[in-house]
Formats: structure tokens, C-alpha cells, sequence
């Protein structure tokens, strides 16, 4: 499975983004798709995931309520409507896929993941 993810860019605290994240290749290998994020000098962390079937979402306790992920099976695209960003949201978001569930715990383990793509940077200014 390859993956493209865009979206990013420089946006003022409080502004919105929306991230995507297309699929290509064996994409029935992408049972579930997730974002995870790394911010300077700091360690990859998880941010929201998906089911690409049922469309059964996760987040992160730091974006529950301003970010919202959905899919289109159809186009084999993930999105990622970030809205109320933070200076703390400054990172470079990438997107990646399981080939199986993994429960709420698994998720949040990126060694867990197959595939990633290469990333996007969102930078927020105060």
C-alpha cells in the first residue's frame, strides 16, 4: 500500500486545516488508517484512527472535540478536519494503515502499523 498524505500548511491559532490521506496500491490491505503526529525534538504520537469499513473512530484525548476523522472507502482516502489548532499542534502529521484491528490500546502503538506515507507538516503560529 502506498500512501500520499497533504493537506498541511501555516495557519494562526484557532484556524482550521483539513488533512488527507490517499491509498493506492493493495489497498485492501488498509483495514484501518490512522494519523499520528511528531512535533520537534519530540516522539511520534497518535492522534485519531479509523475502521475503513465501518468507519469506527479513536482519538487522542488531546484533539477529542476539535479534530475529526473520516473516510471514503470509495476513493481509499482518509481525512483529518483539524479545527480550533493549537501552537502545541505543530507537527508533521502522517498518515498509516493496519492490516487488522487493532483495539484501543494497539492503535496507539505505531510499530503496530504496515505502512506509512511520508507526512505533512502542519504549522500553527500564534
Amino acid at each position: 500500500v502506498q500512501l500520499q498524505a497533504s493537506g498541511g500548511g501555516l495557519v494562526q491559532a484557532g484556524g482550521s486545516l483539513r488533512l488527507s490521506c490517499s491509498a493506492s496500491g493493495r489497498t485492501s490491505d488498509a483495514f484501518m488508517m490512522a494519523w499520528f503526529r511528531q512535533a520537534p525534538g519530540k516522539s511520534r504520537e497518535f492522534v485519531a484512527s479509523i475502521t475503513m469499513g465501518r468507519g469506527t473512530s479513536d482519538y487522542a484525548d488531546f484533539v477529542k472535540g476539535r479534530f475529526t476523522i473520516s473516510r471514503d472507502s470509495a476513493l481509499n482516502t482518509m481525512y483529518l478536519q483539524m479545527t480550533n489548532l493549537k501552537t502545541e499542534d505543530t507537527a508533521v502529521y502522517s498518515c498509516t494503515t493496519s492490516r487488522v484491528h487493532l483495539n484501543g490500546r494497539e492503535s496507539r502503538v505505531d510499530a503496530l502499523y504496515d505502512y506509512w506515507g511520508q507526512g505533512t507538516l502542519v504549522t500553527v503560529s500564534s
